[in-house]
């Protein structure tokens, strides 16, 4: 998951794919210190999600890491970590525009400061408009512009990573 906090990641993983295959930045914060917002935890949520997700795909297990990740470095333990397993790399990007991003997080239970918002679509939009994640060797990028985008995409198609035995996520749109 890549976007802006406040852009619905969270909500778009739990409708796309099972609790055990989440792994929240958010979440990881509440186990370690108590309360998801606690900053200082941050460090040791990422420490813990690096070291599950290399179990988790050391087993070959579909694993979706729910954070904003829109800086390339943020990413990077994701990337090194599915080319040590030989393991599909996809981007779920919420490139939604400002005021439906602002408009979200206002209206969420946890809201961030409106500067840290801006600054995470500002970083959104030059790693969208780089093509940085296709450089940073994400196999599949999928970009959703727009809340009706979000809507539209109803599931995905889970298929064999080519040569290993691990799975990628295709993302399947509905069709009607």
């Amino acid at each position: 998951m890549v976007g802006a906090a406040g852009s619905g990641k969270s909500t778009l993983a739990a409708r796309l794919f099972a609790p055990a295959e989440i792994l929240s930045s958010d979440a990881f914060r509440a186990a370690i210190a108590g309360d998801e917002r606690d900053q200082r935890a941050t460090g040791a949520a990422f420490r813990a999600i690096e070291r599950t997700l290399e179990r988790r795909l050391g087993a070959g297990l579909l694993t979706v890491v729910d954070a904003t990740n829109v800086r390339a470095g943020d990413r990077r333990p994701w990337v090194l970590a599915a080319n040590r397993h030989g393991i599909a790399l996809v981007a779920l990007v919420l490139d939604l525009p400002w005021p439906t991003v602002l408009a979200q997080n206002a209206g969420r239970g946890r809201v961030v400061e409106t500067g840290v918002v801006e600054r995470h679509l500002a970083l959104l939009r030059r790693t969208v408009d780089r093509d940085e994640l296709r450089a940073e060797g994400f196999d599949v990028v999928v970009i959703l512009r727009s809340t009706d985008d979000v809507r539209a995409l109803t599931g995905i198609d889970r298929q064999p990573t080519h040569p290993s035995e691990s799975t990628v996520d295709r993302v399947a749109k509905d069709e009607r």
